[in-house]
C-alpha cells in the first residue's frame, strides 16, 4: 500500500465536471479560506470507498497524502486515520491523536474539520482533561479553533455541553463566517437534545452572536421562537 497507489485510484475515479466546480465550492480564489487548494474531481462516497480498501496504510504514506496539493488526496488520508483510530488500541488512539496535532497544519478546510476532529479528538478526549481544546482555540489559526469547536460533538452526543458552551462563550466575537457556522452548529446539535440548555445560552448572548451562528443555533425551534431571536424580542 502506498499513497501513489491510492492517487491513482482518486485519478481513477475522478469527474472532469466535479473537479471545475469544487474549487468554487470550497473557496480557492486568492484571499479566500481555501486559497491555492487544488482539486481531482472526487465525490466522498469514492474516497470513502478507496481508503477503506487502504485502512491499513502506513503512516509514512499517510503523511504524504496530507503533504498533498490536492484536497481528496488529504480527505482520503484523514478517512483511513480515521479508521485506525477506531480500530486501535489506548496506546494506538494517543499515537494517532499526537499525529493529528503534528499534522494539523494540512487539515485545512472545514470538511476536512468535520470528518475528523470529534472522531479523533473528541473520542479521546472523552474520559480526560480537555484543555487541549482550549489550547487550540488560542491559536491563531482558522483550523486549529474549528477543530476545537467540532471535536465537541462527540460530548454533545454524551449530553455533556460545558465545553462547547465555553467555546461558544469564546467565539461570540470571531470575525470568520466559518466559525459562526461551527459554532452555531453546535448549539443546534445541543437544542435537539435538552432545548433548555440551548435557550439558556442564547438568552443570554442571541443579542451579540454573529447572525449567521443565531442562526445555524436557532434552526430547530418553533418558527414563532424562531423570530422572536431574529426580531430581539425575547
Amino acid at each position: 500500500m502506498t499513497a501513489s497507489r491510492i492517487y491513482s485510484a482518486l485519478s481513477d475515479a475522478s469527474d472532469p465536471e466535479k473537479a471545475a466546480f469544487y474549487p468554487h465550492f470550497f473557496k480557492t480564489g486568492k484571499g479566500e479560506y481555501g486559497e491555492g487548494d487544488r482539486f481531482l474531481g472526487v465525490t466522498v462516497p469514492k474516497q470513502r470507498k478507496i481508503a477503506k480498501q487502504h485502512r491499513d496504510l502506513p503512516e509514512s504514506e499517510i503523511v504524504k497524502l496530507l503533504e498533498s496539493p490536492y484536497h481528496e488526496c488529504r480527505l482520503t488520508g484523514l478517512f483511513i486515520l480515521v479508521s485506525q483510530f477506531e480500530r486501535g488500541d489506548e496506546i494506538r488512539r494517543g499515537q494517532i491523536v499526537e499525529f493529528y496535532l503534528d499534522h494539523i497544519e494540512f487539515i485545512n478546510n472545514w470538511d476536512l474539520v468535520d470528518a475528523t476532529a470529534h472522531k479523533i479528538l473528541g473520542v479521546y478526549l472523552e474520559d480526560k482533561n480537555r484543555s487541549l481544546l482550549i489550547e487550540l482555540s488560542e491559536k491563531d489559526h482558522l483550523w486549529s479553533q474549528r477543530i476545537s469547536v467540532i471535536a465537541t460533538l462527540h460530548f454533545i452526543k454524551l449530553d455533556q455541553y460545558h465545553d462547547t458552551l465555553s467555546l461558544a462563550r469564546t467565539f461570540l466575537t470571531h470575525s470568520h463566517d466559518l466559525m459562526h457556522k461551527a459554532v452555531g452548529w453546535m448549539l443546534r446539535e445541543i437544542g435537539k437534545r435538552n432545548v433548555d440548555a440551548l435557550e439558556g445560552f442564547l438568552l443570554d448572548h442571541y443579542r451579540v452572536m454573529p447572525r449567521t451562528m443565531l442562526r445555524y443555533a436557532i434552526e430547530r425551534l418553533p418558527e414563532e421562537r424562531r423570530q422572536m431571536y431574529l426580531k430581539g424580542k425575547l
